[in-house]
């Protein structure tokens, strides 16, 4: 190889690196995959991710110069977004990836769930034919921004955080089936704890929106 197409071989492989420093983060990480929930300002990213706002603006500037986001200025706040739709793809690969590979990704996840989930969570496939068979009432317990960005048609918007005041106008004739954000958001867990507690026959699925968008993703 010569040095003309070694020194262009590392060029771009040194750009490919931007991108992996800035995954490299558990925190970006966390902030992209709120982000791919729809679009958020800097305050809204800091109370979901338990973060400051002088943290969350640094780890912003990093997406930024990697390109991975995108913010606009509404009034007095800036609102960011991913700036590619495969990012959401890539944060779900990189979860499945992480799945396979990381025994302990699939030990802490089961470990928290234990005994808060008494049965299997229902699958995208059975959903769907569920859903085409009007036999589930589907949920989603997100918050209303997000499920406004986008949702699984069919779906009610119920926040977790409002469902205590809505249980008189859930579906009593059908399982109620809730989703949030996907398979590390405990939303669904909590949305389901109250409503089995309160005699409703509630199912949590794992997936959320985006899965439903992206499948398949094999």
């Amino acid at each position: 190889m010569d040095n003309q197409t070694r020194a262009w071989k590392d060029a771009i492989y040194e750009h490919f690196g931007r991108i992996g420093k800035a995954l490299s983060s558990p925190r970006r990480l966390e902030i992209l995959d709120l982000l791919s929930q729809g679009s958020k300002t800097v305050e809204t990213l800091a109370k979901e991710a338990g973060m400051s706002i002088a943290n969350v603006s640094q780890h912003l500037q990093t997406l930024l110069q990697a390109r991975l986001v995108q913010f606009e200025k509404q009034g007095t706040y800036a609102v960011y977004r991913l700036s590619n739709e495969k990012i959401s793809t890539l944060l779900l690969l990189i979860q499945e990836l992480g799945e396979e590979l990381l025994a302990e990704i699939r030990v802490l996840r089961d470990e928290f769930l234990v005994n808060r989930d008494l049965f299997e969570p229902i699958t995208l496939d059975e959903l769907k034919t569920r859903m085409d068979m009007d036999e589930v009432y589907l949920i989603d317990v997100r918050p209303k921004e997000e499920f406004e960005y986008g949702h699984i048609p069919g779906a009610f918007s119920i926040p977790v955080k409002e469902l205590a005041d809505h249980l008189s106008s859930i579906d009593t004739n059908r399982p109620v089936v809730a989703y949030c954000r996907g398979r590390y958001c405990m939303y669904a867990v909590e949305a389901v704890e109250m409503l089995r507690e309160h005699g409703f026959h509630a199912i949590r699925m794992d997936e959320g929106v985006r899965e439903w968008k992206q499948e398949p993703l094999h």
